[in-house]
């Protein structure tokens, strides 16, 4: 790699120090999760042992769920406060952008309801027809 445009060294070897990873380089998502597995450790968040892809966070006042997949992460719970402090803290980290309420996710529509969430593959399914 060479030093970007308008760096100039006397070091022959100077090398950059990069803060953030280089999409398209081969370990850069394994790297990241690896990352945001360590921090979510530290928050108490647990995986779980049927979907590596979910973290879960229970306490005996709440339960938050956190899904990634790939670099997208949804995130639930019904402990807004500590909602709130999970992405400001992975914002601070990552700069994190927060899309607001989820309506689609790897192929499933999802509504919000009155008594929690409805998914479907209504889109899918019309497809299929």
């Amino acid at each position: 790699m060479k030093l970007p445009q308008g760096v100039h060294s006397t070091l022959p070897d100077a090398v950059c120090k990069l803060k953030k990873s280089l999409y398209g380089l081969k370990h850069a998502s394994r790297q990241w999760y690896t990352t945001l597995t360590e921090l979510l450790y530290a928050k108490g968040y647990k995986h779980s042992s049927n979907d590596y892809s979910l973290f879960f966070k229970k306490t005996d006042s709440s339960t938050i769920f956190l899904t990634v997949y790939v670099d997208d992460i949804i995130l639930t719970g019904d402990d807004e406060a500590e909602i709130m402090a999970l992405k400001q803290y992975l914002d601070q980290v990552f700069k994190i952008k927060d899309f607001g309420l989820v309506h689609y996710f790897l192929g499933m529509e999802i509504l919000q309801v009155e008594k929690g969430l409805l998914l479907t593959q209504r889109k899918f399914a019309r497809e299929l027809l």
